[in-house]
């Protein structure tokens, strides 16, 4: 099973591809502000490292937070699109080891369907106007 597994709750973001239990490759960068606009090129990139195609990706693993709102959502959404493209499943974890915990579930058969943010406070969003 090939698995990527995302972080994006902070300046630096995080990617990791395991091999069932292996990890096989990984790429962290300080993507801050330019996350949207770089985040699905390092996955490639990250494809390219380990030798294999997007399409090869089996299961996804998320990093639920907390933290940055805006870096959590752009995260998520990725993973969610990416797992609902590939017909994956995907879950979401959070602590010191999540990634152990993201590779167990997805080995276990665990599969969320759908992964949310957690933000570790309620998001303050401005009411609409009309």
């Amino acid at each position: 099973m090939k698995i990527l597994l995302i972080r994006t709750d902070g300046p630096e973001t995080e990617l990791y591809l395991y091999d069932g239990r292996v990890e096989q490759s990984r790429l962290i960068w300080h993507a801050d502000r330019t996350l949207a606009e770089t985040l699905h090129q390092k996955i490639l990139e990250l494809c390219n490292q380990a030798s294999m195609e997007l399409g090869d990706i089996n299961a996804l693993g998320v990093f639920t937070g907390p933290g940055s709102f805006t870096g959590l959502r752009i995260g998520h959404s990725v993973a969610n699109a990416l797992a609902y493209s590939l017909n994956a499943p995907i879950v979401s974890t959070a602590g010191s080891d999540w990634q152990a915990i993201a590779v167990k579930k997805l080995m276990d058969g665990v599969d969320d369907k759908i992964v949310v943010p957690s933000y570790g406070h309620p998001v303050h969003i401005t009411e609409p106007k009309k």
